[in-house]
């Protein structure tokens, strides 16, 4: 087992196994080398058991050092952006199944000769953490549910490694991740899998977002149920970077936007689903989403799902100039709001739609687009759970004012925590500036008595050599003529 590990992380399997010794040369470590040894080892692990290999021989602990030397609350960290210190510092107990930020994590000598990323702080050798992401690989795709509950949290390193700079890192990164998701529980998808996704959407690396949202698609496609429940979540995180700079990201966020759409189990919208896509993607192409929606007869129960597809371009539509488009606007919230399943399910889009209704309402000119306002705002209203529009608007507004002093109060906190981080850093550079000068002057008085004694050291010497110049005697105290203490009468010293 020991052998296959270290042969899937790129170094000798023995040291002194070879005819020759140490001294015997070897050929380098290639990717097919360290994916057979992973193959092995994830067949071992399969036949002895994932709790045995990964735990009591401590595999995982040795994988985390090698691809989570600084701990998982550090990934996706972005010290100038929205995760400062690190995004999955804020879900990392959802990781509590494995041994995740574990006390002990013994390392694996580095003899890497090609360059790490040290620009993302990854001290670790390239091959050493492309043979963990294809050991992960293949032990989700073999390994079975044993091994879910330890392999499902490293989900947030197989993506955070898709920004390495190294290719055979990225792309065992991106193979980990499929795999990951082919495995996964439909239970963990909304408590592990999609928050990791989300966390991942705030990093700096491009590559990581465009994974993120592959691996959000092919959860559309694995798990429908699951992702359809989560569309009011989903829709506003991908929809932030269909606005991303990189074409890639752009292209991934269209992707996952419209499998996560057609998720959707309402029959009566899922012919409009690509041109309200399109329109997200577009406002250009927001009146031929509201031509398809105006044409379409809702009869199915319309769900918080289908509210949070259709919501953004609803509303969308309710800004636009054209008196016409508002009123299609209008006909399609009438017509869905008489349908809505639960006040709890539309609770959410009201704020944003009931305003926007109300200024139409007020504001247009055209008597018949006015009396479709009013229509579309009072079904809405009824499908809120309220008797008026004045109601819902008064709840609206003590929602939203609630809603703004619990931000205020947290930015308030934030900077009262701030303040006293500052007050603690000044005390403690003033404490360093003292105990500085202190020993500064601890450091002079002990410089100035070394040198009174050397002085004194000095004078001393000088006084025995001015002594021993004017005696005839040795330091020995004998006579430096005849050498003997007391001195012969021939002697020339003899007093």
């Amino acid at each position: 087992m020991e052998s296959f590990f270290r042969t899937a992380l790129g170094f000798p399997a023995s040291l002194f196994g070879a005819k020759g010794g140490i001294a015997t040369p070897r050929s380098g470590s290639t990717t097919a080398d360290r994916s057979a040894a992973a193959a092995d080892l994830a067949a071992l692990t399969n036949e002895l058991g994932a709790i045995y290999i990964l735990k009591q021989c401590e595999i995982l602990e040795k994988i985390e050092a090698q691809i989570l030397s600084n701990g998982i609350g550090s990934l996706f960290g972005n010290e100038k952006g929205a995760n400062p210190g690190g995004g999955m510092r804020k879900i990392t107990s959802c990781a509590s199944l494995t041994s995740m930020g574990s006390s002990t994590r013994p390392g694996v000598d580095d003899n890497s000769t090609m360059v790490s990323d040290s620009k993302r702080g990854k001290t670790n050798a390239p091959e050493a953490r492309e043979g963990c992401l294809l050991y992960v690989r293949a032990l989700a795709e073999c390994g079975g549910k044993e091994a879910e509950p330890f392999l499902v949290p490293l989900l947030a390193v197989t993506l955070e490694e898709c920004s390495s700079s190294v290719g055979m890192v990225r792309e065992a990164a991106e193979d980990a991740a499929v795999a990951i998701v082919n495995l996964v529980n439909p239970f963990a998808v909304s408590s592990m899998i999609v928050p990791i996704i989300f966390e991942a959407l705030q990093s700096p690396e491009w590559r990581v977002k465009a994974v993120a949202l592959d691996v959000l698609a092919q959860c559309a496609v694995c798990r429908p149920k699951n992702i359809s429940r989560l569309l009011p979540e989903i829709i506003p995180a991908v929809t932030a970077q269909v606005w991303d700079t990189k074409p890639q990201v752009t292209k991934a966020a269209r992707e996952a936007l419209l499998a996560c759409c057609q998720t959707n189990i309402n029959p009566d919208v899922a012919p409009a689903v690509p041109a309200v896509v399109n329109a997200i993607m577009k406002p250009s192409e927001t009146v031929k989403a509201l031509d398809e929606l105006k044409a379409t007869t809702f009869v199915a129960t319309v769900d918080a799902s289908t509210l949070s597809i259709l919501c953004p371009v609803l509303s969308r539509g309710l800004k636009d100039k054209m008196a016409l488009n508002k009123r299609s606007c209008c006909i399609v919230i009438e017509n869905m709001s008489r349908l809505v399943e639960t006040p709890e399910a539309v609770a959410p889009f009201g704020p944003l739609l009931v305003p926007d209704l109300k200024r139409v309402a007020e504001n247009v000119q055209f008597d018949e687009i006015r009396d479709a306002a009013l229509a579309a705002l009072n079904a809405l209203t009824k499908a809120l759970g309220h008797a008026s529009v004045d109601e819902a608007l008064n709840v609206m507004m003590k929602e939203e004012n609630e809603r703004i002093a619990a931000e205020q109060k947290r930015i308030e906190d934030e900077r009262a925590l701030e303040a006293e981080r500052e007050v603690i850093l000044r005390l403690q550079e003033e404490e360093e500036k003292r105990q500085w000068r202190e020993a500064m002057e601890a450091q002079r008085l002990l410089d100035k008595m070394e040198a009174e004694a050397e002085a004194e050291k000095k004078a001393e010497e000088k006084k025995k050599r001015d002594i021993s110049k004017k005696s005839v005697k040795g330091t020995s105290g004998k006579c430096q003529g005849c050498g003997l203490k007391k001195c012969k009468k021939t002697c020339l010293f003899k007093s």
